[in-house]
């Protein structure tokens, strides 16, 4: 029986020429901060259920919610959020028919991308 003659072939997608495409990242990015917004939820909840159960509960609570790290994950969900906002505000315009192509997909990649960025600086400078 003659041996089998392997043949080397490039990844799929060739890995060489492959680039990242901004509507493929939003994609990807609608659903990791779509999971992601569970992390602000628990740190909400935990904070709230820590003042119905003890004051000492609550302190350690409100310690961890108003550190550094309790500001990073508030802040982060609120970036999902508003992110995450958009992002559904394209599906449905792209549910509608409209955006598809591929400049105008781009577009509104980058609308969500900066929007969301914005739309938290402005939401935290108004809640100060």
């Amino acid at each position: 029986m003659a041996e089998a003659k392997r043949v080397e072939r490039p990844l799929s997608p060739h890995l060489q020429i492959y680039r990242w495409h901004i509507p493929m990242l939003t994609s990807i990015l609608t659903r990791i901060t779509g999971h992601a917004l569970v992390a602000g939820v628990l740190l909400g909840v935990w904070w709230l259920l820590a003042a119905a159960i003890s004051d000492e509960y609550f302190a350690v609570a409100d310690a961890v919610a108003t550190s550094w790290f309790g500001d990073l994950v508030f802040t982060g969900s609120l970036w999902a959020v508003w992110y995450h906002y958009l992002a559904g505000l394209r599906h449905l315009y792209y549910d509608a028919g409209h955006g598809l192509d591929i400049p105008t997909a781009e577009k509104l990649g980058w609308a969500c991308l900066i929007g969301s960025v914005v739309l938290t600086v402005i939401t935290i400078l108004l809640v100060q």
